[in-house]
């Protein structure tokens, strides 16, 4: 309560005080530093005061306490004091001198209700933030957490599909790996005709090695083997372990002469590359056999793989540690379109 006149604030003191827990002023300074001290919920001043108007006053709690609920009283009921108090204090009611007792403290009730659903709903709307804040921060947690589960989840997909894809032995590609890999080199070939070989590279007298060496040695054999043959490959070729000691190999755009060369530098190396196990150094040799299918001329996967299996056959009829090479020969149909 502001006024500057000490019995007014007194009485209001005395009348309002069951009710409401009252501080006085007698200045706008005095009010003020009440402002510095505590939180004010409402404010009821006196228009006139010295060194200053309770518009001038209240217009700086609407600054400073934007939600202390603002009364004014006056003693001329001025229009423009009205309209100022109103415009510039942004006052909740606009009272008259003399009042009547239950008058005010009806308009202070409605004021301080007033306040309560504005602190309520200022409390609301800050636990409403909060909420908001902790759900997006959930959202945010799920959705780090989501991503790190998909990305694992992809990472163990890719592991799977590459396990699916090697031989566990030899690390190489596995025999599905192989046929895919040859059925995509046919469907490029098919769009872009140029020549494609396919080979098959067998160990010989492999049941040999492992009755000596038994598995563990036949294992190592088959390790070591792959490493020999993956490093006499070009770039552009591809070797797998199709089962047992057979191996397969894909060499694109490699016609008759290249795939001689190819082949005799595989079986040259696996002759002349030592395996060493326990204390002894194994030696073996691979027999092999190519398909060809020169430029221009169609063949499917099978048919690749029945040539190059017959050329297999030949190289261990006779002799093993030998390349054979087969074209593949166009089919009736096409040699007459």
């Amino acid at each position: 309560m502001v006024d500057d006149e000490p019995y007014i604030l007194t009485t209001l003191a005395a009348l309002l005080g069951t009710e409401f827990d009252v501080l006085t002023a007698d200045t706008i300074e005095k009010a003020k530093a009440h402002f510095g001290q505590r939180e004010i919920d409402l404010i009821l001043s006196d228009q006139r005061m010295p060194n200053g108007s309770g518009v001038q006053l209240l217009e700086w709690v609407r600054q400073e306490s934007p939600r202390t609920i603002r009364l004014l009283m006056t003693g001329f009921a001025e229009l423009e004091e009205a309209v100022e108090a109103i415009n510039r204090g942004r006052v909740f009611r606009y009272i008259f001198k003399p009042w009547r007792a239950d008058e005010l403290i009806d308009i202070l009730r409605s004021a301080s209700r007033s306040f309560l659903l504005e602190r309520s709903h200022a409390l609301l709307l800050e636990e409403l933030r909060q909420l908001n804040l902790e759900l997006e921060q959930r959202v945010q947690q799920r959705t780090r957490e989501l991503e790190e589960a998909n990305h694992e989840l992809e990472q163990k997909n890719k592991m799977l599909e590459k396990l699916a894809l090697t031989d566990p032995l030899t690390g190489l590609p596995n025999r599905r790996a192989m046929d895919r890999l040859t059925e995509r080199e046919l469907r490029r070939r098919d769009r872009y005709p140029s020549p494609l070989s396919v080979g098959l590279v067998d160990v010989d007298h492999f049941k040999e090695v492992n009755g000596r060496y038994l598995l563990p040695g036949g294992d190592k054999v088959l390790i070591d083997l792959g490493k020999i043959l993956q490093g006499s490959l070009r770039t552009v070729d591809f070797m797998g372990r199709i089962g047992g000691e057979e191996f397969l190999l894909i060499a694109p755009e490699t016609n008759l002469e290249g795939a001689q060369v190819l082949g005799e530098r595989i079986r040259a190396n696996v002759e002349t590359t030592g395996i060493p196990y326990l204390k002894e150094v194994i030696h073996i040799t691979v027999s092999i056999g190519f398909a060809v299918a020169e430029a221009g001329v169609q063949a499917d996967y099978e048919q690749m793989k029945h040539v190059a299996s017959a050329a297999l056959a030949e190289a261990k009829m006779t002799g093993r540690n030998r390349c054979v090479f087969h074209n593949v020969i166009p089919r009736p149909f096409e040699q007459a379109g």
